[in-house]
């Protein structure tokens, strides 16, 4: 880890300095992923576990999917299975990932890539190791999050974005002892290649050891930051974190985070949004504003609506 990198970080374009007057948010919480099984039976860590939901909107649910090193024969996936009313985002660090879905579409992830699919109306899709990964075994790690959809685009077309990690921006802290990859969204004028239906920021960002970085944030967008691997601080107050834990930042217009010395980054998982406010009546795969709309959404799968495997 990780996958996307650069020979001189330096080289990149760096992020501004914050600007005077500009407020470093404040650490509101932070909690500990619990770990759990997904699919066919790989590891996750449930990274908003314990997390309030007004905190995370627009988001409602993310996975660490591994790091885990798998033996020959044990990689594992998730069968058919059906999603409407939101988006998924499938980061993949280390290892690949093919996926197929009911309208034909289909493909391989693998590190430093994304696929963000948006289920909308109604979708059903796979996801599974290639048979060659099966086989020989190696390293998975990746990230899943689910991105709420607003009232008048639950029903939205079914669409993929595939995002390949040369895709990504790439920017540098100011001394070059952070590398930030822009997945979606902006940050300080630098524009990542994911597109939302609700505007929101991601990324990834390395913390050399013994380094920090301000990242500019948008005032009207919350603040969530997930250590995928390493151990720091966070925010002025420098509150220790470590691999598996959420940090939830309060308003203002920057966050702070710093690696510990030593030998090791810190990985950091950074995303926020503009809340979008409504309703969320959420059951399993499916994500509403409504308890209606969800039994709908389970009468419309059953009825075969989604499509065929």
């Amino acid at each position: 880890m990780p996958a996307v990198t650069v020979d001189n970080v330096l080289a990149l374009p760096r992020i501004s300095t914050p600007q005077p007057g500009s407020v470093n948010r404040p650490v509101r919480a932070v909690t500990t992923a619990p770990t759990g099984y997904e699919g066919e039976g790989f590891p996750v860590r449930r990274a908003f576990a314990g997390v309030d939901m007004t905190s995370l909107d627009p988001f409602i649910h993310m996975d660490q999917m591994g790091e885990v090193n798998y033996a020959p024969g044990e990689p594992k996936g998730t069968p058919w299975h059906p999603h409407r009313g939101f988006e998924t985002v499938t980061y993949m660090i280390d290892g690949i990932m093919d996926h197929q879905d009911s309208h034909g579409g289909g493909g391989s992830i693998t590190g430093g890539d994304t696929q963000w699919m948006t289920a909308g109306a109604g979708i059903l899709h796979i996801e599974a190791p290639p048979e060659h990964l099966v086989v020989s075994g190696g390293l998975f790690h990746g990230v899943q999050l689910w991105v709420n959809l607003p009232r008048s685009n639950k029903m939205a077309a079914p669409r993929y974005q595939d995002i390949t990690g040369r895709e990504v921006a790439l920017l540098s802290s100011p001394d070059g002892g952070a590398l930030v990859r822009v997945i979606a969204g902006e940050m300080d004028g630098h524009q990542g290649p994911g597109s939302t239906y609700t505007p929101i920021t991601l990324s990834h960002v390395t913390v050399a050891p013994g380094a920090s970085v301000t990242l500019p944030w948008n005032a009207r967008y919350n603040a969530i930051a997930y250590v995928l691997g390493g151990s720091g601080t966070v925010g002025t107050e420098r509150r220790p974190v470590r691999t598996g834990q959420t940090t939830v930042y309060g308003s203002g217009d920057t966050l702070t985070f710093a690696a510990a010395e030593g030998t090791e980054s810190m990985e950091m998982f950074v995303l926020g949004g503009e809340p979008i406010r409504e309703p969320v009546a959420m059951a399993g795969p499916f994500v509403m504003n409504t308890k209606a709309e969800v039994l709908q959404a389970f009468e419309d799968f059953q009825s075969g609506r989604f499509g065929q495997p």
